[in-house]
């Protein structure tokens, strides 16, 4: 394992550490919220010593590492307590707008796992019990031994251009007026190309030309990694889906609808596309 902190911040390590410190940060959800705490304005994740009371009764909790010598724990809290003052839970979407941009990343780290444990109860080959293993994230039949890690489920994103428009979308999950990229899960055996054209042509009844990657960005919602394209248009004229596409059109840099948060792949790849299109239609001095 690397453990250089001029090359990582956040070490992944799942083993339990001796005691508490009450700078040690506790990602606990309920009910898919996360729990926060305002202070001065600001938002942060809360430490052990404003939490310490609700530790005894969480349900789940795991250790997910350390970030700087400050360890991380996430778990869950029950249903039926209820917090005050200063902590409130709020959505995770939400929190990953408006919390540090160095603590999202473990933020979607402890979503996963929680979700990890609350859907990998019993074995998927016997049915039997599954304990956490302890030494990593995994998870132990009781009876067979199978053992189950993690899933994380891959989805194509991609920002499609035609001279000097863009194309975006309206998934019908969107809020109203929202447009973003064509994006889509990939299917068995399909390679990350395959699946960028299989779904262009799916959502919206256009063939591309020249995919090229461009990022990758976790997306805990609940166990998803994005991973980005830019691609040219080939052919085709638009024709929605109807079923996750409800409206798509191309649209130019002075003619946008409303676009995703700057802190998304989306919204990256659709500010790379428009400013390479105002790059390359610029005039020559």
């Amino acid at each position: 394992m690397i453990n250089n902190d001029n090359y990582m911040n956040f070490i992944a390590d799942p083993k339990f550490p001796e005691g508490n410190r009450d700078e040690d940060l506790y990602f606990l959800f309920q009910d898919k919220m996360i729990l926060i705490k305002e202070d001065m304005g600001k938002v942060f994740i809360p430490t052990f010593k404003d939490v310490k009371n609700l530790i005894d009764g969480l349900e789940i909790m795991y250790h997910l590492g350390k970030i700087n010598e400050i360890h991380c724990f996430c778990g869950e809290v029950s249903s039926c307590v209820k917090v005050a003052g200063e902590l409130k839970f709020i959505a995770l979407r939400q929190g990953t707008a408006i919390i540090d941009k160095d603590i999202v990343p473990i933020c979607g780290r402890a979503a996963q796992i929680i979700h990890f444990h609350k859907t990998n109860k019993f074995c998927g080959v016997c049915g039997g019990e599954n304990d956490f293993v302890g030494y990593e994230f995994a998870m132990k039949c009781k009876k067979c031994g199978y053992m189950s890690y993690p899933q994380v489920c891959p989805a194509i994103i991609v920002g499609i251009t035609k001279g000097d428009k863009i194309l975006l979308a309206n998934n019908k999950n969107f809020p109203e007026g929202l447009h973003s990229n064509v994006a889509g899960f990939v299917d068995v055996n399909e390679t990350l190309e395959e699946c960028v054209k299989r779904e262009v042509l799916e959502e919206v009844n256009i063939k591309v030309k020249n995919i090229k990657y461009f990022s990758s960005q976790p997306w805990p919602y609940p166990n998803s990694i994005m991973i980005g394209f830019t691609a040219e248009y080939e052919s085709g004229d638009i024709k929605v889906d109807g079923e996750e596409i409800l409206h798509a059109d191309w649209y130019s840099k002075d003619n946008l609808p409303i676009l995703p948060d700057k802190n998304t792949i989306a919204r990256k790849i659709i500010d790379e596309l428009l400013n390479k299109i105002v790059r390359h239609v610029e005039p020559k001095n």
